[in-house]
């Protein structure tokens, strides 16, 4: 049974997260040699993290084998659905509008990501027609 984390993760943590769903499952050793060269981050300070994140219920840790491997409980779309659920609520007043145009003037969207907004929000007009 999947745990659902009690809280949100932090930055460092997203970054591990991201290597897990990126890869899939992970030693200590593979999380560390993917996020080094980039995040200076060492080997201990990555097994900390996961330590962590096993407690707070971000990740699972298979124990089966000598080196243990960590998966994320939740995939990239359920924890982003959180993050910005909790956005919603705390900086946008639960306003969904609010929020997709302050992240669509914030930043440049391709036409490809347009298009697709465009869909969704045509498949949502027809759902609530």
């Amino acid at each position: 049974m999947v745990r659902k984390p009690s809280q949100h993760p932090t930055d460092a943590e997203l970054a591990i997260l991201q290597v897990l769903w990126t890869r899939g499952g992970c030693t200590v050793r593979d999380v560390h040699d993917v996020l080094e060269p980039t995040a200076g981050v060492g080997y201990t300070t990555v097994l900390k993290f996961l330590q962590i994140m096993t407690e707070k219920g971000l990740v699972r840790r298979d124990e089966s084998r000598r080196a243990h491997v960590y998966e994320a409980s939740l995939s990239r779309e359920q924890t982003q659905r959180g993050l910005v659920g909790d956005l919603l609520s705390r900086a946008f007043e639960g306003s969904a509008a609010r929020l997709a145009m302050q992240a669509l003037d914030s930043g440049r969207a391709s036409p490809q990501e347009i298009a697709e907004i465009r869909q969704l929000l045509d498949s949502i007009e027809e759902d609530g027609s």
